[in-house]
């Protein structure tokens, strides 16, 4: 029965997390768009500038170390060698600490000339706020590697969701409470950044609650001596940080590198091009709300599909292959499925959206361009948590870091010619290139995986019927008016409503279609209801 119950630590641990980095996924997309009302275009310009470099510290503080580190101490636990579990820790948080100042000081101290870069001076100020967030990510590793090392998910759930709540609220009453004083927007965005560093400390805050309250600190306070004639454990636990550790974290880096090399370029490029340098900062954070549109599209297709990551584990270490292939072939029609539903419906009402969202429709045309990230990504994740829990990490990890410099020069070719539509090409171009070498390098891993594409035809007739209803519904929509209503009250009304009617048309007709057997449905949330509209000829 021990397997069992280990099994079932196992997945609810794994539900415990994929719920945490649900919420924080939607938190961290959702406030942007309060923000971007309050600060307006220039002021959301600025803050996305920095973003990228905070989403580096939140990556390493919450995939990959913690991941290597908790599987490091399982081993040791297992053991009952309580010296070697300090030493662990020990010695992790030393490399970790200097790893996090290193990049402290080449952000503090480098901050001026990576604003000149950007070309905007003032941005320097925001750049060594964010810096600081370095210095707090060892800590939190190592604590969120501890629990999960013990199997016990809650503590490092807790302190996600807490560190992106603090966040949120620093961010927004921050923003407020300085435009109201009538600060520079630059102050406005050092406030924002501020929200980081609260974040970060909340998070270890929670984390050392736990510790205290459990009375758990013995089990991992280092004593004195405890590196002498251990000399080879550093190497061995560096090297478990470098090659598993890093690489699980660039893999997930994907659209931080993509929105880095815009932070660094993009701006830049627009006022070498004959754009006055204020209209730029204000066309730049127009594109830029297109981050929280992908962030919220992607969430469902990524943790619906990394739900099933564990499942692909296991059965690659049982070495089930029926069960494999099963598991990995519905993980990637569920990325397609909703990466589909999500770019298209959202490419049809980008308008009303964009209004409903950010006041005016400004920049539709290329969020609408930008909508098809949603698929990419979806896709592209899904492909690399698959290969990870397949075993494969390094070549994921050099597939992701790749889009830097790809974005970075596709921006340089077509953001002179075609403005921030050269910035969308330049996104899509560098994604659909990535995808492309991960689906090859999948293929040669799994040549023995049977090859079905049958579910892409109900799959494009119900993208096909939606974008017609939905053009339908605007048209119709359009002609309404209401007393007193202003344009993103009724903006709102086709928003809302053409995400729920055109939402439920598709999946009505993938369900009808066949693309998902009864079985499978029961794995989604709310699959006994749309087991419903499954037809008779397709049930199991």
């Amino acid at each position: 029965m021990k397997p069992v119950n280990q099994s079932k630590a196992l997945f609810r641990g794994a539900f415990i997390l994929a719920i945490a980095a649900l919420i924080t996924k939607i938190l961290s997309a959702v406030y942007r768009i309060p923000f971007q009302n309050i600060v307006g275009d220039v002021g959301f310009y600025i803050y996305q500038q920095v973003y990228p470099f905070y989403g580096l510290a939140m990556v390493l503080a919450t995939t990959g170390f913690p991941v290597v580190l908790s599987k490091l101490y399982a081993e040791q636990r297992v053991k009952s060698d309580h010296e070697k579990i300090r030493r662990l820790f020990f010695i992790s948080f030393i490399i970790l600490q200097m790893f996090g100042l290193i990049c402290f000081l080449f952000l503090y101290f480098g901050a001026d000339d990576i604003a000149l870069w950007m070309n905007d001076e003032q941005l320097s100020i925001l750049l060594r706020v964010v810096s600081i967030v370095f210095l707090l990510f060892p800590i939190t590793s190592i604590l969120r590697g501890y629990y999960q090392g013990k199997g016990d998910m809650v503590p490092t759930a807790l302190s996600q969701v807490g560190e992106q709540f603090i966040r949120a609220f620093t961010i927004l009453f921050l923003a407020y409470t300085f435009t109201k004083l009538e600060y520079s927007l630059y102050l406005v965005g050092g406030g924002a950044m501020f929200g980081s560093i609260t974040g970060g400390m909340v998070s270890a805050i929670i984390l050392f609650t736990f510790l205290w309250i459990r009375k758990e600190w013995k089990i991992i306070a280092p004593r004195r001596g405890i590196l002498i004639g251990n000399f080879r454990e550093v190497g061995v636990i560096l090297k478990a940080l470098t090659f598993q550790g890093l690489t699980i974290c660039i893999s997930g880096m994907l659209m931080i590198f993509i929105q880095m090399a815009d932070s660094l370029n993009l701006y830049s490029l627009l006022t070498e091009n004959g754009y006055e340098r204020d209209l730029a900062k204000s066309i730049k954070g127009i594109f830029d709300r297109g981050q929280p549109l992908i962030q919220l599209g992607t969430i469902v297709a990524a943790s619906m599909s990394l739900s099933l990551v564990p499942l692909i584990t296991s059965a690659r270490i049982k070495k089930d292959t029926v069960f494999l292939n099963d598991k990995i072939q519905l993980a990637l029609r569920v990325s397609i499925v909703i990466g589909v539903g999500a770019s298209v419906g959202l490419w049809t009402i980008i308008e009303p959206v964009n209004i409903m969202l950010f006041e005016n429709s400004a920049g539709s045309s290329v969020l609408g361009m930008l909508s098809f990230v949603i698929l990419l990504c979806s896709i592209i994740t899904t492909i690399i948590a698959i290969m990870q829990g397949l075993g494969s990490l390094l070549f994921p990890a050099a597939a992701v870091l790749a889009t830097f410099p790809l974005k970075y020069g596709l921006n340089a070719i077509f953001v002179p010619r075609f403005g921030t539509v050269g910035a969308a090409y330049a996104t899509l171009i560098t994604l659909a290139m990535v995808c492309l070498l991960l689906f090859i390098k999948f293929n040669r891993m799994q040549s023995n995986l049977p090859r079905t594409y049958r579910f892409l035809v109900p799959v494009l007739v119900a993208a096909f019927m939606m974008v017609l209803f939905l053009k339908g519904y605007l048209a119709l929509t359009d002609r309404i008016t209401i007393p007193n209503g202003t344009e993103r009250v009724m903006a709102t009304i086709q928003a809302l409503g053409g995400v729920s009617s055109g939402g439920f048309l598709f999946l009505f007709i993938i369900v009808r279609g066949g693309v998902f057997l009864e079985k499978e449905l029961s794995l989604f949330p709310f699959g006994s209801k749309l087991r419903l509209l499954i037809s008779r000829k397709n049930r199991s």
